[in-house]
């Protein structure tokens, strides 16, 4: 396996520490609001690698956290705790906010086929961990107070930009201490620990600490976690790339100044999922969530079929054009797979099982190109020298890495959110109608066809069907 690691900035030989179990920490999401596509399109890149190293022989053990301790809403982390900003948004507790989030995203994971990491850990879980791990850098001389909070030293430690190539000039104060900026502070840049002075003073989450009543920063909570769960050596690390900085950079330097060696080998980040002219942000233009996408007649497995055909490490340009290509495409696959499964015979050739597996192999190893391992799915189908129980053996194989659920059985019952989108928009049309604007009635029958859905109008009113 080679995998292209975001601290060497080149693909590199994988070499986990232990042979026998290959460690792997993946940050969770922040549990103030639904995840949109952009959030889970990291999420289908990491499950495709944990599954992948699976595939090629390896015992996985995966942690994540779910952050429901406050966290900026800006990429600085400076301006507003996002889980006060939730709960303030909706009328309830930062408690009531994160559960209802958290649930949420485990749907919409559940939804994607993304498997849910063997270990899953609240960060307000752990505050003894952040303590501990708090108390040994104030004692070794790599934190210190000021003002009544806990700050990492930055100037204490070596290569510190390693990670996001930054330099001092550029770097943005970041890391949640400048909630308030603190003047006590010995360099601007040092990132907090732990906080008993900040603007947030009414903050719920609080806990008794050496230093007062108070809570950690949102950096030490990841390298808690990891550290409790998966040890002093952690094999690959995973995110988005708008966690290079200043999260991970800042995990890795209190991690090691804890540890007094090197913590994680490998560092793997996804890129960003962009619309026409930026990121994607829940701040900015239309919300895009899977629950969206569904209203709009989408499958969720058509949305990991769109980022599969993507590198994981190249920015993906999201846009409902693109999004139908996909649907088409998948919709093609699924037919032809029920197509062989109609006719399905012959032995299995465990030869020809051995050659395609290999090439599957080959395209994942090469830093998950889930792209070629595509190509090669599309080639065994294709295949007239095979027959169709090879093809379906084959299919399954290679399904156990990509998920798209290319082997399950149509479900006759339609989705309830596609019955309500269609009857919306029959509605729609209905009105248009009325309201003798027949350019937009004839509109919504071409967008509904365009998605499969043929529409007739009868004596008893219009009625509709699916093409699958």
């Amino acid at each position: 396996m080679k995998l292209y690691n975001t601290l060497t900035k080149q693909i590199e030989d994988f070499i986990p520490h232990n042979p026998k179990q290959v460690t792997m920490y993946t940050c969770g999401p922040t549990v103030y609001h639904y995840a949109h596509i952009g959030n889970l399109r990291t999420y289908i890149f990491e499950d495709v690698l944990e599954k992948n190293l699976e595939y090629l022989g390896y015992d996985v053990k995966r942690v994540m956290n779910i952050t429901d301790v406050g966290h900026m809403t800006s990429d600085a982390d400076t301006g507003e705790d996002k889980m006060l900003k939730g709960a303030k948004r909706e009328n309830k507790t930062v408690w009531e906010i994160a559960e209802i989030y958290t649930k949420a995203f485990f749907e919409d994971t559940e939804k994607l086929n993304i498997r849910k990491p063997l270990i899953v850990e609240k960060a307000s879980d752990h505050i003894d961990q952040y303590i501990k791990i708090i108390s040994k850098l104030l004692e070794k001389g790599y934190a210190y107070i000021a003002n009544g909070n806990v700050y990492f030293d930055i100037s204490k430690v070596t290569n510190y930009y390693q990670l996001s190539e930054k330099n001092k000039e550029e770097l943005i104060i970041g890391a949640r201490e400048d909630v308030e900026l603190d003047v006590h502070k010995r360099n601007p840049h040092d990132f907090g620990l732990w906080f008993t002075s900040s603007k947030f003073e009414n903050q719920i989450m609080q806990w008794d600490s050496p230093w007062g009543r108070g809570y950690p920063g949102w950096h030490i909570e990841c390298s808690g976690i990891a550290l409790k769960f998966l040890g002093e050596y952690l094999d690959i690390h995973c995110g988005g790339v708008d966690n290079i900085f200043p999260h991970h950079t800042n995990e890795i330097a209190q991690s090691e100044s804890y540890l007094g060696h090197k913590w994680c080998k490998y560092w793997c980040h996804g890129e960003h999922l962009n619309n026409a002219s930026e990121k994607m942000s829940k701040s900015k233009g239309e919300f895009l969530t899977l629950s969206l996408l569904e209203q709009k007649g989408y499958k969720p497995l058509t949305y990991r079929f769109f980022c599969l055909q993507s590198h994981y490490r190249k920015q993906l340009v999201f846009s409902y054009e693109g999004l139908d290509i996909a649907s088409q495409s998948y919709n093609k696959l699924l037919n032809k797979v029920n197509n062989i499964k109609k006719s399905a015979e012959g032995e299995i050739n465990k030869e020809q099982v051995f050659k395609y597996q290999e090439l599957f192999k080959e395209a994942l190893r090469d830093d998950l190109n889930t792209s070629n391992a595509l190509t090669i799915l599309y080639d065994v189908i294709k295949d007239e020298e095979l027959n169709n129980n090879t093809k379906l053996y084959l299919i399954a194989d290679f399904d156990s890495v990509l998920s798209l659920d290319l082997l399950k059985e149509k479900e006759e019952k339609i989705e309830e959110e596609l019955i309500n989108y269609i009857n919306g928009m029959i509605e729609k049309r209905n009105k248009a109608k009325q309201e003798k604007n027949y350019k937009e009635a004839d509109r919504i029958r071409e967008e509904l066809k365009e998605k499969g859905i043929i529409i007739k109008d009868t004596k008893e009113g219009t009625i509709f069907e699916i093409n699958k």
